[in-house]
């Protein structure tokens, strides 16, 4: 398309029906005679091939190593089926942020709420999330920095937070 293409008043419009979510954009051109620019005619062309572009559905597949389990009476954190050794501090940051996924959490927020009380420094938090990444595995996204506001669950990470139940003992 150029812009001779385009008379005066040209209106471009296209329209698709597809499954899930559609944006829509509509493009009106008022232009006096053989006006039209070169970056609007650039613009029309563009949003008329994404407009017949073919669209892929694409779907993220989560790897089964980004799949965290948290066992909490016995307070073991397992990645598949192998065990992750964590400090109690660790324990409790991990399990916090799984227990309020999505929620950003400060890190005064996150020293009152999981160390019991927020006189410690504020790198106290960093230092503990730096080291739960490192021992969960660098390739999980688990914790999301948010910078100048904290820290939250990842969310490609999934975590079951499973509360256990002691197995029923028969009377004897």
């Amino acid at each position: 398309m150029t812009s001779s293409d385009l008379p005066a008043g040209a209106t471009v419009g296209a329209s698709r029906v597809a499954d899930g979510p559609q944006l829509v954009v509509s493009v009106r051109l008022f232009a006096g005679p053989g006006s039209v620019s070169p970056g609007v005619a650039r613009l029309v062309e563009s949003l008329s091939q994404l407009a017949q572009a073919p669209q892929v559905a694409r779907r993220r597949v989560v790897p089964q190593s980004w799949v965290l389990r948290i066992l909490l009476d016995s307070r073991i954190v397992l990645r598949g089926e192998e065990e992750i050794p964590l400090t109690r501090r660790e324990f409790d940051l991990l399990r916090h942020l799984a227990q309020h996924p999505r929620r950003v959490f400060t890190r005064a927020q996150l020293l009152d709420q999981v160390w019991g009380h927020a006189h410690l420094g504020h790198r106290t938090v960093d230092v503990h999330v730096r080291r739960l990444r490192a021992k969960v595995g660098l390739d999980v996204p688990l914790v999301a920095t948010l910078r100048g506001v904290g820290y939250r669950l990842g969310d490609e990470v999934t975590v079951a937070v499973v509360p256990e139940v002691a197995p029923v003992q028969p009377n004897r």
